[in-house]
């Protein structure tokens, strides 16, 4: 019964300011770049001066070193938050388009206007990063926004609601925290854009809530993104960017390499190097390193083990890590070796500190097994031999691709991010941010000519005009 009254309160408090915002829409659709900016403005001053807070709230929740908080949630928003402030006002501008020729007499432009009322779901991997991000570009957008963070990382959130309580009216943005309930009542909503962030499955609920609607999305996801390392490969420098890639947040980002595919030739090599990397950053007692956050829950914990023991009872060998404590949610950095595809390891994302080594002797094998999944958010690829780098990009389709680094192209301002298909749908970050959560409205003025002399009643003479416009317009 308690239950039911508690979410009935969060179902009005739901209707109550998703009609407020619906009602403040086109006031902030209204809004001129200096508005929009200054609401940035005090997302990005709040972000820089809460550092400390943002970092104890990342350490409780998942024992995140504050250095690795500043790195992947606060750098992020931050380069966003002032990319946005240097060119809203120019993206906010009409554009002009030329005219063609059957449509002389006339001038057109579009109009980039906000979708509305949007609803942003966050995860829990970088609950303030991907949270206050896409929330900066629907701001730049001109939108109203009900922000749901995840309930996995209950410190963060409620960080997250503090701050937005503290920044904007509850008609502008507005915070709901609670569990999949909460994102059930919400998706009952009719938004007008909804932005999630998370795994294809629950992508899949979000897509069909929203297809009642008929409310635009952008799903970013995940998925099994292939690191390939071939023989040409500098295999050090390989190492040590794939470890830090995989490992940074425990393993705990969709964009970290998911397994590797190396070439046999090199293949003892870059383990050994991996071996190494890892000590390098986590010396040789990972468990007592403040530099080695911790999988979010013991749900997730259960889930990584149960899929690290199934790898071993198949054959899998641990040639690094496997050492696990479900008390901390601990999980060592662990490399396999002999992994095939009857392992769930194989077969699913593990969004965890284990990584498969998978050798390859040709870029066809290479090509095949990757091909043989669903198209990922990010491949990686290790070469120091263009015609291979060329092969794989020629021969392969992803969200994003990185050539000899990991990551590193989230971070990247001027370049879209996000998926395809499978692991993800539209993209975020910077001016595809802004267009994602805008409207582009055609506008075309009729300004001296006419269209009359095509009109009914179809004559000879109009029917033989027609023809003349189908063929050489």
């Amino acid at each position: 019964m308690e239950t039911t009254l508690i979410n009935n309160d969060i179902e009005q408090e739901i209707l109550s300011v998703f009609k407020a915002q619906k009602a403040n829409a086109q006031n902030l659709a209204n809004t001129n770049a200096s508005e929009r900016k200054a609401k940035l403005k005090k997302i990005l001053d709040w972000t820089l001066s809460h550092e400390t807070e943002i970092g104890e709230a990342l350490f409780k929740d998942f024992k995140k070193n504050p250095a690795e908080t500043n790195i992947g949630e606060i750098l992020g928003v931050v380069g966003e938050v002032k990319h946005l402030l240097k060119h809203v006002n120019s993206w906010m501008k009409p554009q002009s388009v030329s005219t063609p020729m059957n449509m002389i007499g006339t001038s057109a432009h579009v109009r980039f206007e906000p979708k509305g009322v949007c609803l942003i779901i966050s995860p829990w991997n970088y609950p303030f990063n991907l949270s206050i991000k896409p929330l900066a570009q629907a701001i730049a957008a001109g939108n109203a926004v009900i922000l749901k963070p995840s309930e996995m990382t209950p410190h963060t959130s409620a960080l997250i609601k503090k701050m937005i309580a503290e920044l904007f009216d509850s008609n502008e943005v507005y915070v709901v925290e609670g569990d999949a309930t909460v994102s059930q009542m919400l998706l009952e909503q009719p938004f007008n854009h909804i932005f999630f962030t998370g795994s294809p499955a629950v992508g899949k609920i979000v897509m069909s809530a929203a297809a009642k609607n008929l409310t635009s999305v952008t799903l970013e996801l995940g998925g099994k993104s292939p690191c390939i390392v071939d023989e040409s490969a500098n295999i050090k420098k390989s190492a040590e960017k794939i470890a830090w890639g995989k490992f940074i947040n425990n393993g705990q980002t969709c964009v970290a390499p998911d397994y590797v595919l190396v070439h046999k030739s090199v293949e003892n090599e870059f383990v050994t190097a991996m071996k190494s990397s890892i000590e390098s950053m986590y010396g040789s007692n990972v468990k007592q390193s403040v530099d080695y956050c911790r999988v979010v829950n013991n749900r997730h914990f259960n889930r990584l083990d149960n899929l690290l023991i199934e790898a071993v009872q198949k054959g899998a060998n641990i040639v690094a890590g496997g050492q696990t404590d479900g008390s901390e949610n601990f999980i060592a950095p662990t490399l396999l070796t002999d992994v095939d595809d009857s392992m769930k390891i194989i077969q699913d994302e593990i969004f965890g500190p284990i990584l498969p080594i998978v050798s390859y002797s040709t870029n066809e094998e290479a090509i095949a097994h990757i091909k043989h999944r669903e198209k990922p958010l990010a491949m990686y690829i290790n070469s120091g031999k263009e015609s291979n780098i060329k092969y794989f990009m020629d021969n392969s389709s992803a969200g994003g691709t990185v050539i000899n680094d990991s990551l590193i192209h989230y971070g990247h301002t001027e370049v879209p991010f996000g998926g395809v298909n499978n692991s993800g749908i539209g993209k975020s970050g910077g001016i595809w941010g802004f267009t994602e959560f805008s409207n582009q409205r055609a506008v075309v003025r009729q300004k001296f000519g006419t269209f009359k002399m095509i009109y009914p009643p179809y004559t000879p003479s109009v029917a033989k005009l027609i023809r003349f416009f189908v063929k050489y317009m």
